[in-house]
């Protein structure tokens, strides 16, 4: 049983898959690739996602040892460090579940191409679908969220399972491994969250205990309330808690208090989210394009200053400036912080978006490829939307979510206005008097 975002041990269909065997191996890979910087300046994970990993895995493991099973974490290339595991054990089968992303799918395709004779599968362990329902799709991808939603509402969403029976373990032999040089020290992080199956039912939990479901979609737009949306996105995202334990919680919801737009605006938010899994899987490397999935390439450059002052909140704009250093010092930020951040950087200061993007995926604690890269494509205009981009007023935005200034106040206080550019084209200082 590989293990990827799927890190826990309820309703997860690739466990349930993998379980059926008289033993079982039960892995980990923490991939070195995630600690280099790579083509956009920053490694893929950040300070605040590594910790909260590092707290699900133990998780993860605790919970196996329950049943039996014990995790095995290896730290490397996943390709190697899979393919090794399956030559020691001689394994015959390998289950993981579906992933969204290009690199997950490489490395799964030269696995299959080197062990010809393991059996390798997938289960869709999360998302809210299965890859069957939406097969009939592949045809009329990529179209718009609207025309995916019209569709997706009537589906049927399959039903949760339980944890089963999990068989012997394997790896009684296996000595503890050293970490390598390579690893992060494990630093303290301010993020709101901390990772695991356990905490991830708490706060769902303390979630429905209240009435914020009911006025979610009043309320979801706040910039910067802890109770103004359900906050399940970075345990949803590392697979703590599936998409469908979700939606059965809602609904048992709406049978004790009544259905409301609210609730079903959660579940709309989560038909957003599907819709970005199974959109990446159609388009694969356009995903990460310049150009995206548009015609013409967007008209921007690159202004390292522009980029370095927008990374660490120092713009002319005091509430992009708080949301950029609420992400850095938290790893979160709000849905409609991320719009007016994102907005700024391709608009204002007409960057290239990919560096936007890249920077959320190191920073964010939530990070999910799909999700992540799609929005932004959206912010962009270079997605599925055919009325182009996203531009969002500044001003507006400051006056409708911050009115008070508290958010500013908070996360941005000792920021000073600053110019748009400090360098000009070539490099010299700008003298403003």
């Amino acid at each position: 049983m590989w293990f990827t975002q799927d890190q826990r041990l309820d309703d997860n269909p690739a466990l349930r898959l993998a379980a059926e065997a008289d033993e079982m191996l039960c892995v980990f890979v923490v991939e070195q690739g995630w600690f280099q910087s790579r083509r956009y300046q920053y490694p893929q994970m950040g300070p605040h996602r590594w910790v909260f990993l590092q707290l699900s895995l133990s998780e993860l493991n605790q919970r196996l040892q329950l049943h039996g099973q014990r995790l095995l974490v290896v730290y490397g290339q996943a390709e190697v460090e899979i393919g090794r595991l399956v030559e020691r054990y001689d394994i015959n089968r390998v289950v993981r579940a579906r992933s969204p992303g290009t690199d997950e799918l490489r490395q799964w395709r030269w696995l299959e191409s080197q062990f010809p004779e393991t059996e390798w599968c997938q289960a869709d362990a999360a998302t809210l679908f299965e890859d069957d329902q939406v097969a009939g799709l592949s045809r009329s991808w990529p179209m718009s969220f609207s025309a995916f939603r019209r569709l997706a509402e009537r589906w049927v969403v399959p039903a949760v399972t339980a944890m089963p029976q999990l068989p012997n373990t394997i790896t009684q032999q296996i000595s503890q491994l050293t970490l390598p040089d390579w690893l992060p020290n494990a630093r303290a992080s301010h993020s709101m969250f901390d990772g695991g199956e356990s905490e991830a039912l708490r706060h769902l939990d303390c979630y429905l205990a209240s009435d914020y479901p009911q006025t979610y979609k009043r309320d979801r737009n706040a910039i910067d309330d802890w109770d103004s949306s359900s906050k399940m996105s970075p345990w949803l995202n590392a697979g703590n808690l599936s998409a469908r334990r979700l939606k059965q919680k809602l609904d048992e919801y709406d049978q004790q208090h009544g259905a409301s737009d609210g609730t079903h605006w959660l579940f709309v938010e989560l038909l957003w989210r599907e819709y970005f899994q199974w959109l990446a899987q159609s388009i694969g490397t356009k995903l990460f394009h310049f150009q995206g999935l548009s015609e013409h390439k967007p008209l921007t450059s690159f202004y390292s200053d522009r980029f370095r002052n927008w990374r660490e909140g120092n713009t002319p704009w005091a509430i992009v400036n708080a949301c950029m250093r609420q992400l850095k010092e938290t790893g979160y930020l709000s849905n409609r912080g991320r719009q007016i951040a994102a907005s700024a950087l391709v608009n204002e200061l007409a960057l290239d978006w990919r560096y936007g993007a890249a920077w959320f995926e190191y920073c964010l604690v939530d990070y999910d490829v799909a999700s992540n890269w799609g929005n932004w494509q959206y912010i962009a205009g270079v997605g599925t939307d055919s009325r182009g981009g996203r531009h969002f007023n500044i001003d507006k935005q400051t006056e409708l979510f911050d009115a008070d200034g508290s958010f500013r106040a908070r996360w941005a206080a000792d920021a000073e206005p600053q110019p748009l550019d400090t360098l000009d084209p070539t490099g010299w200082p700008i003298a403003y008097r």
